[in-house]
């Protein structure tokens, strides 16, 4: 084992969308308990990267319009160097993740930041946090709300975006 090798610390940044509102109201409106509406992001090397609606976006950590995040989440310690991670987000940017491939239930940002979690560290996010889609739409008023949300794109101001805008 080398003892040289830089490690870098990785936190998921979880965010309530909903500020408390899903609490109250999803029993009322879904039928079952949700805690909340949940954004998240990775951060690591100083920085914060999610993504949305407009592709791969950084910004200081708690630096979005969000503010500081509900809940960090130590996800462990990487030795991919901040180049390497860099490339790959470019890289994901190109394709994967580019603006226009935003869907709020299949492909967001928490799809990103498990896919990029699981990159840096073998590890995924809270399923609590991944099983939120299927829990909305397994109820009737889920399904009912399903094409108003599916063209939602979420994209919290204050972020640079990386790569993958929509004119791409």
């Amino acid at each position: 084992m080398d003892n040289n090798v830089t490690r870098y610390n990785v936190q998921l940044y979880i965010y309530d969308l909903s500020k408390g509102m899903a609490r109250n109201l999803s029993p009322i409106m879904l039928g079952k308990q949700l805690d909340g509406i949940w954004h998240t992001a990775i951060v690591a090397y100083g920085e914060e990267f999610f993504f949305g609606g407009e592709g791969i976006s950084s910004c200081p950590p708690g630096g979005t319009m969000l503010g500081p995040p509900d809940t960090v989440v130590e996800l462990g310690e990487t030795e991919v160097s901040e180049e390497i991670f860099m490339d790959y987000l470019s890289s994901l940017g190109e394709n994967t993740y580019r603006g226009d491939r935003y869907r709020l239930f299949e492909h967001n940002c928490n799809t990103f930041t498990n896919e990029v979690a699981q990159f840096m560290t073998g590890r995924s996010i809270p399923s609590y946090i991944t099983d939120l889609p299927s829990e909305v739409l397994s109820t009737p008023f889920g399904q009912i709300l399903r094409p108003i949300l599916d063209s939602i794109h979420i994209a919290p101001p204050g972020g640079n975006v990386i790569n993958g805008g929509r004119n791409m």
